[in-house]
């Protein structure tokens, strides 16, 4: 029986594991849903249903808290613009846990972990369109020809 274990130590030291969330946190609230392994998603779900809660509370040491535990500027604006009024009906829940096969490699049980009502378009933050790139690859294959 788990009676008096509190959360799982994923054969991680206490500082890396601090790091490993607050690094999961920053990515789910940039992209708004992350695939990992079931165990780390199941531990990520309470901790980002208290900043979100947290984040609904427009107060500056609210703000300031948030920034303690995420140490990222965008991602607390993001949650103190977009996240508390998206969630502001809402009691809670804000995140669920969806079971995503096993990994190929260790067969290791994964999991996607995502926001609820969340906006389709924030997994495309960081890709580049493509119009860019090929524009890119043009002038770099010209200069190079020009060579």
């Amino acid at each position: 029986m788990r009676h008096k274990i509190g959360y799982r130590k994923l054969n991680r030291t206490s500082e890396h594991r601090k790091a490993l969330f607050k690094n999961m946190l920053n990515s789910l609230i940039k992209y708004e849903q992350i695939i990992t392994t079931l165990p780390k998603a199941k531990e990520l779900r309470p901790k980002i249903d208290k900043l979100i809660t947290l984040g609904k509370k427009a107060d500056l040491s609210k703000k300031k808290d948030l920034f303690s535990k995420l140490q990222d500027k965008s991602s607390v604006k993001k949650v103190f613009e977009t996240f508390s009024k998206r969630y502001a009906n809402r009691k809670g829940g804000y995140s669920r846990v969806l079971k995503a096969g096993f990994r190929t490699g260790d067969d290791a049980p994964m999991a996607v972990i995502e926001l609820v009502d969340r906006d389709l378009n924030a997994i495309k933050v960081d890709k580049p369109k493509k119009t860019e790139t090929a524009k890119k690859d043009k002038e770099i294959l010209s200069k190079a020809a020009t060579k």
